[in-house]
């Protein structure tokens, strides 16, 4: 008897990069500033409401949409932040996890042949999630200058055909930790203004901008707002990324489609952990304070850095730290991330993992969500280049 073969949906597809850097930082005793995940636990409030919500027999199946509670909260929190008004029965959905927001969003959207316009360096979770759907990936490649990466939105423009669906857009932006600006967002209107483009905004890393600036999430700009699904994450801003929490908002002709698929591929959320965020979001400071707590960990590893043979590239936003090697090394990424993880005992991604083609650009990233005796224990590893 033999096993029947079966034809892949991801031929391109294998164990994706971040399993692969953590499995071999496990194995070397490296620190591992590869995976984007912080060391270090979230408030104990979270856990108490959490804990409070199990006791209280919230324990079943939720809505599918999530629980109502939770919803009114995002809602009263995108109004607060951007000005911005969602029907939170209508136009907000909690999801498991930003990725299967994403992927749920490309699923209702995309059709066999549709193109999707994706920025890269791109998280990896983009491209499959277009490829099951049918649709065909338009990469455009970011720019990187003396500001750092940028988006040459005159490339976007001239990637659009009659069949763009869709453009998937990053801010702040893994793993590149750039962000976009007033100007980009204006310039994205442009493109997509008279069109029926659809737009996803990956806005996980919404509380991790820096040096005073604020995040321009496409909730602040109706003419984009009107054509977009936006996610975010509970996991990332509250510490707890294991709880594989998100959420999406959208108009609610677009979210009545979002639905369709999400009631199908995942249906609801963990129940406890909804009404426990629900409670724990009465309070802003938690999100509020994010930027000044990151930023304090961001300057502490640039500053570790600088005596290195390491370039630092512009972090703007996100937990994520580029750098370049060239002055150490003229080998591939994967290579040198290798190395650097085996020989150096502190892991890293390389960028070119980012790119449909395996861009190389001698840069990798290094992730500083950790606890400041991680990093400085890194940062003495890493001394020794």
């Amino acid at each position: 008897m033999s096993t029947p073969v079966l034809q892949t949906r991801l031929p391109a597809v294998g164990y994706t990069v971040f399993s692969l850097m953590s499995a071999l930082a496990s194995e070397h005793g490296a620190v591992n500033l590869g995976q984007g995940f912080p060391d270090f636990p979230c408030e104990p409030a979270l856990l108490d409401h959490v804990d409070a919500a199990m006791r209280a027999g919230h324990n079943q199946y939720p809505m599918m949409t999530g629980v109502p509670a939770l919803r009114d909260a995002i809602a009263a929190k995108i109004a607060a932040l951007y000005g911005a008004q969602y029907n939170p029965a209508s136009e907000i959905t909690v999801t498991a996890g930003a990725t299967q927001a994403l992927t749920t969003a490309i699923l209702c959207c995309v059709h066999p042949g549709d193109e999707v316009i994706v920025i890269e360096p791109a998280y990896d979770s983009y491209l499959p999630a277009i490829t099951l759907a049918g649709g065909v990936p338009v990469p455009v490649a970011m720019e990187l200058g003396e500001q750092g990466y940028t988006v040459p939105w005159d490339q976007v423009a001239a990637a659009v055909t009659p069949r763009t669906r869709l453009i998937v857009i990053n801010t702040p932006h893994n793993p590149t930790g750039a962000i976009l600006r007033a100007p980009d967002l204006h310039a994205l209107g442009g493109i997509v203004r008279g069109s029926d483009i659809l737009i996803l905004s990956d806005e996980v890393y919404e509380h991790m901008v820096y040096d005073g600036v604020r995040h321009e999430s496409v909730c602040r700009y109706p003419e984009l707002a009107e054509r977009s699904f936006v996610v975010s994450s509970f996991g990332k801003t509250y510490h707890v990324t294991g709880w594989k929490i998100g959420y999406v908002a959208a108009p609610a002709s677009l979210m009545a489609e979002f639905r369709k698929v999400h009631q199908y591929n995942v249906f609801s959320v963990n129940t406890p952990m909804q009404h426990g965020l629900a409670t724990y979001m009465a309070d802003p400071a938690p999100y509020r304070d994010l930027p000044a707590f990151y930023q304090r960990k961001r300057d502490l590893f640039r500053d570790g850095l600088k005596g290195s043979r390491f370039t630092l590239l512009p972090a703007d936003g996100t937990y994520f730290q580029c750098v370049k090697y060239e002055a150490i090394s003229p080998i591939l990424e994967s290579d040198f991330a290798q190395w650097l993880t085996t020989e150096i005992k502190v892991a890293a991604i390389p960028v070119s993992a980012f790119y449909s083609q395996g861009r190389e650009s001698g840069i990798v990233r290094f992730c500083f969500a950790k606890k400041d005796e991680t990093l400085r224990l890194a940062l003495e590893r890493l001394a020794r280049l």
